[in-house]
């Protein structure tokens, strides 16, 4: 539950990038059945199987509720090793950053509802747990469009103790642990607000931005296509005009022309007349 899909993963054989960098092509490489897509669908699987562990016998045998206690560590554990996994070698899907956030809400809910049936944990307390974790996966889908809200040192602490109180809630403790797994939830649920009152503010600010930037580019492309619409209407009407003068001109010299060649005719033919009486007065 760090905000970021770990699962978001999937492998193709090709050779781990340093510092965890995911490139393009490891994205469109990515294989479905890779080492951390399985363990997020294990961690899915475990889910239903935490729950019927944790109700066993009425819910409060501790035994039980030990081997729930297991199935829920084990689910918290798979998500930071599928995460590792993911970063160090790009095992990118689309199933992994569907599947991997459902996961481990999947699991952190379950094991809230479930505890505050069976009367361990206040009501409040998993509402306002829920409705954090709820609010803020819809706020990310809100802004993914701009930008996405990266995972914070804060929310990394805050889901160790979610995962750390839960557990101690889990296990059947009395005396001081239980005194102690009251405060370390609180803890967690400061930690849940605070985050998340911070993933709104990053939200709104990164909605402004983008909606900016797309009003800028909007107003970019705007003023190039009305740039581009002056330069071809001052292309054409200059060129229009150019064509016209000269050809108007060259036609007058072509009539010209015409006119001077009827006359030199007109000249060739009494000439021709001319010596024709000269030769018949010789006669």
């Amino acid at each position: 539950m760090t905000g970021v899909p770990a699962s978001a993963a999937g492998g193709s054989g090709a050779k781990p990038v340093r510092g965890g960098k995911l490139g393009t092509a490891a994205v469109n490489q990515a294989s479905l059945w890779n080492i951390a897509n399985i363990l997020t669908m294990v961690r899915l699987l475990l889910v239903p199987g935490f729950v019927l562990l944790l109700f066993h016998n009425g819910g409060y045998d501790p035994a039980w509720r030990s081997f729930a206690w297991a199935a829920f560590a084990v689910a918290m554990i798979t998500d930071l090793f599928d995460g590792h996994l993911a970063r160090t070698y790009n095992l990118v899907t689309d199933f992994g950053k569907i599947a991997d956030p459902i996961a481990d809400k999947a699991i952190m809910g379950a094991a809230l509802i479930s505890l505050s049936i069976l009367g361990d944990l206040p009501w409040w307390i998993t509402g306002v747990i829920i409705a954090r974790e709820l609010g803020i996966t819809l706020m990310r889908f809100w802004v993914i469009r701009h930008a996405v809200i990266p995972a914070s040192r804060g929310g990394k602490l805050k889901t160790l103790a979610q995962g750390t109180a839960v557990g101690m809630y889990v296990l059947a403790l009395t005396g001081p642990l239980a005194t102690l797994r009251f405060w370390v939830m609180m803890v967690a649920v400061v930690l849940t607000v605070v985050t998340g009152l911070d993933y709104v503010r990053q939200a709104v600010v990164l909605r402004r931005k983008g909606l900016a930037a797309e009003r800028a580019a909007a107003a970019e492309r705007a003023a190039q296509a009305a740039e581009e619409a002056l330069r071809a209407a001052a292309g054409t009407t200059p060129g229009a005009g150019a064509g016209a003068g000269p050809g108007t001109a060259a036609g007058g010299s072509d009539g010209r022309g015409g006119v001077t060649d009827v006359r030199g005719s007109g000249t060739d033919v009494r000439g021709t007349a001319e010596t024709r009486d000269a030769a018949e007065a010789e006669r």
